[in-house]
């Protein structure tokens, strides 16, 4: 297995970079403040870290608008602590992956401002511009997944532009081969960095339909949201045309060809698509991606079947594929939350970490995962992501998922000495990794051991998976490799269940981390949110 590739079954560690770590006292997270806690996170026992983005921009949606893809925010730091930050990490043995955005850059960004000035100019051909209707509305239906309409009119060109996520984020026109260049070019800036990998935001996004067509009226009973809430005109539509489309394949083929000339650079795309699964197979077919992960796992649905229903999908379509998977990131409810409501539950917090870490793929844990935070409640007042205030009180966005990690059970969390940028809730201060390192019962514990013993376990990083009839709550499958073949059944309630033990001999394997469960007379012993994992014999 020495050949195998790195990430094959790698877990990716994503760090938010603005509540990770705050170095200076601004209240907001930075490089240097990475740098700092890289040990922590080795200690872990992750692979890789993803950073999100740090890019120069005027931060209307965060860092996803870049307005200058090779430097760093200021608010961040330099170029010469990014590259302090990858030294220390390829000495702690950890990956470097960092976030892309392809699609679209911010009206800040120096192609846009040229772009914008007129229909004459170099860059007038560099984003999605239109006419107008003949009485002057929309070229199109396109909605933006922020809300409301996805043009946005220029009066110097006298025409729209298109975006799919903020009006502040114009969408580059890919049709075009100098920008596909362009992206290339920023892509090899990074690469020549010593950059592992890449994280692809919305890399299904880049190209559109160059006939503008409309989108067709999703009926009522279809509008099932990923990502974003039902109310929100977005899921109105079958998205056919203002993503997704054909001329996205050969520019994949291209990135990949570029990835290949630094061994071991690695491309995972983030894919929310009408059938996201089917794309994400299509995405990461050979010699286009190295991974994908969508956001079907990231929903409120936490059923055994719809687990098992959903892998199972994307395995039968995935044949050569490589899959990543996720529970938890920046712009979805914390799982703890999403799947056990408040407060969050431990049990569940160290059950749903093996369970994820268990299924077949690479993985993605995000920043306060390993301690078993909840969503934090983020009041009106106190908000500060745009898609958030926009749809108040019926979607409160993204900042509950996004408040500062808690380093200590101080008033400011140990996350920084100035007015932090999201307010830290006390519960999250009470599960501070200093109070929870000095606790082997704790969740950062089990998450620690977990991982030390999945990676010893050859059969989790790289063997087949096959799901097994069950009964709700309880979550069954098989991972073989060669001739060992481990069973693995999950307990996905709060209350203890009892489940008929698959046919054959099964010898108990003890997993750290979780609560056990055990298996008597035919039967699995479950208690609340328990993992039973026992080994084949003869």
């Amino acid at each position: 297995m020495s050949n195998t590739p790195w990430w094959r079954g790698a877990i990716i560690y994503q760090i938010y970079p603005r509540s990770f770590l705050d170095a200076n006292g601004d209240g907001v997270g930075d490089l240097p403040g990475i740098i700092e806690r890289l040990d922590y996170v080795a200690a872990l026992g992750v692979d890789a870290i993803w950073i999100s983005p740090f890019f120069t921009s005027p931060m209307a949606d965060f860092g996803y608008d870049i307005a200058d893809h090779r430097d760093v925010d200021p608010l961040f730091g330099t170029l010469a602590d990014f590259d302090r930050l990858l030294a220390k990490a390829h000495a702690l043995g950890l990956k470097v992956m960092v976030d892309q955005v392809f699609s679209h850059t911010s009206v800040e960004h120096a192609w846009f401002r040229e772009s914008r000035q007129d229909r004459t100019n170099p860059k007038a051909d560099w984003y999605v511009w239109a006419d107008p209707r003949e009485d002057g509305t929309a070229p199109n239906n396109w909605m933006s997944l922020f809300g409301g309409v996805a043009w946005q009119w220029e009066p110097r060109r006298e025409q729209y532009y298109l975006h799919n996520f903020l009006a502040d984020q114009p969408d580059l026109d890919f049709h075009n081969p100098a920008v596909q260049q362009a992206t290339l070019d920023y892509v090899r800036f990074w690469l020549d960095r010593g950059v592992d990998g890449f994280r692809l935001d919305s890399i299904n996004f880049c190209f559109h339909d160059r006939q503008l067509r409309d989108n067709p009226a999703k009926p009522l009973e279809k509008r099932l949201g990923r990502g974003f809430s039902t109310d929100n005109p977005y899921a109105y539509q079958y998205h056919l045309y203002n993503n997704t489309q054909p001329e996205n394949l050969p520019f994949i083929e291209r990135l990949r060809g570029l990835l290949d000339e630094y061994p071991g650079a690695v491309s995972l795309g983030e894919i929310s698509a009408e059938d996201s699964l089917a794309t994400t197979a299509e995405y990461t077919a050979p010699g286009r991606l190295h991974m994908g992960y969508s956001f079907e796992l990231l929903v409120k649905d936490y059923s055994a079947s719809y687990i098992r229903d959903t892998v199972s999908r994307l395995e039968a379509a995935m044949t050569e594929g490589w899959p990543c998977w996720a529970i938890s990131n920046h712009d979805v409810e914390r799982a703890v939350t999403r799947w056990g409501g408040h407060p969050a539950n431990p049990r569940l917090a160290r059950m749903l970490v093996a369970m994820l870490c268990s299924l077949r793929g690479s993985i993605c844990l995000y920043q306060g995962e390993e301690l078993g935070l909840g969503e934090a409640d983020v009041p009106f007042e106190a908000l500060q992501d745009p898609y958030g205030i926009t749809f108040w009180p019926n979607f409160k966005g993204r900042d509950g998922c996004r408040t500062p990690m808690p380093w200590t059970d101080a008033p400011l969390a140990g996350f920084t000495q100035g007015q932090p940028w999201l307010p830290i809730p006390a519960d999250h201060q009470a599960h501070a990794v200093a109070v929870q390192e000095a606790d082997p019962g704790s969740v950062l514990s089990a998450f620690r051991s977990f991982l030390a013993w999945r990676r010893t376990q050859q059969i989790l990083l790289q063997g087949a998976i096959r799901f097994l009839d069950s009964v709700e709550p309880v979550l069954l499958f098989e991972r073989t490799l060669g001739d060992e073949t481990l069973l693995l059944a999950f307990n996905l309630s709060g209350e203890p269940v009892r489940h008929a033990l698959p046919e054959g001999e099964w010898q108990a394997v003890v997993v750290p981390g979780p609560d056990a469960g055990t298996a008597e007379d035919g039967e699995l012993v479950l208690p609340a949110h328990a993992v039973y994992c026992g080994r084949h014999v003869g």
